[in-house]
């Protein structure tokens, strides 16, 4: 959505051959941030396809990894920088990167950046790093929810902004098919056993599934327990190193190992593709985390499936959860209500889209 715009802007700036040059610090005309590595890498990857022969130059900086090659990439001169905010904020403070001649300014997935503690480091770039004001640069925030911090973030950065919202901002689509079952914790690996083995194909190929889960723990234990069981399985969380990540995604997205298991570090931004079926084995405590996982499946027209294993741990989850479901027109189990019902005698959180809640 950001990346043709920002190239084509580019393409037409006469400043593209005015900037300083030879020196140890560059200047890019445009950047673009994003809350994880796996999605940096991403963005970056598409942004060169659509660079291709333009001289239009692309970089990608985050952390976890040593910065000296990303120095020696961005020494060869930049455009666009697709940077996480922390090694941004690194390459500012160290000046080899200056912020004063951006014209473009994008921030995808915001939500998921403020929720990852980001903001500090997202302000300081904008507010203390020498970037043009809003008005001069373009700025452009992208976030699939919007709670009042990101309306902030909106009013702060923006300047006399439009706001364009795709379906219900926070709701889910209905070419996901949505599934809860009540399973205790006990038996979620038998009964995930029995979803894998349904969706089994008369070729016995395996459906790409992704199965999320809350702890990093819990991920390794999963994925040992389902490869014991003779079911190829990969996992990504926090404590993989970068290169293990991209190996396991690399993996999962061929289908040599069709089932995923993953912490939320790969809930938001991936595109993974012809993902089949989203098994939140553990559900999240949140229902905006609900939405971002089960919108891995049901991607660009195609139908999904998202099953996910509920029992008295997320009561606090069955009111938005039943809302949610309800609005995608998706059938509610009546003990989902019930519990939904509970929970609203009880004065349950209520969802809430807050001014943006709209349909557009």
């Amino acid at each position: 959505a950001f990346c043709f715009p920002i190239i084509s802007g580019i393409m037409r700036d006469q400043r593209l051959n005015e900037r300083p040059r030879g020196s140890r610090t560059v200047y890019p005309l445009a950047v673009i941030l994003s809350p994880t590595r796996e999605l940096a890498c991403q963005i970056h990857d598409e942004a060169k396809k659509f660079s291709y022969q333009t001289g239009v130059k692309v970089v990608v900086a985050y952390g976890g990894t040593p910065i000296n090659l990303q120095l020696k990439e961005l020494e060869r001169g930049v455009d666009i920088l697709v940077a996480t905010p922390g090694r941004l904020n690194d390459l500012l403070e160290r000046a080899r990167v200056s912020m004063q001649m951006i014209k473009f300014l994008a921030l995808d997935e915001a939500d998921r950046m403020l929720d990852m503690g980001f903001e500090p480091q997202i302000r300081k770039i904008v507010e203390q790093m020498d970037m043009p004001p809003r008005g001069v640069r373009q700025t452009m925030l992208f976030s699939a929810t919007f709670p009042r911090e990101i309306q902030r973030l909106a009013a702060d950065f923006l300047s006399n902004y439009i706001f364009l919202a795709v379906g219900r901002v926070g709701s889910s689509t209905d070419l996901i098919t949505q599934r809860i079952e009540y399973v205790h914790d006990t038996d979620k690996r038998s009964h995930l056993m029995d979803l894998l083995h349904a969706q089994r194909d008369t070729q016995d190929k395996q459906s790409l599934t992704l199965v999320f889960v809350e702890t990093k723990r819990g991920a390794d234990s999963l994925e040992n327990w389902l490869c014991m069981n003779e079911f190829p399985a990969t996992s990504i969380h926090g404590d993989r190193t970068q290169q293990e990540r991209e190996v396991a995604l690399r993996s999962f997205k061929s289908g040599r190992t069709p089932i995923l298991v993953a912490t939320d570090v790969a809930a938001r931004g991936l595109d993974i593709p012809h993902v089949a079926h989203v098994v939140n084995f553990d559900l999240p405590n949140d229902i905006d985390d609900y939405v971002h996982r089960i919108g891995r499946t049901g991607r660009a027209g195609k139908s999904g499936v998202a099953t996910a294993f509920f029992n008295d741990n997320n009561a606090s989850l069955a009111r938005p959860l039943a809302e949610l479901m309800q609005e995608a027109n998706q059938e509610v189990p009546e003990w989902l209500t019930r519990y939904a019902s509970r929970a609203s005698f009880g004065g349950g959180k209520k969802r809430s889209g807050g001014r943006f809640g709209g349909r557009d």
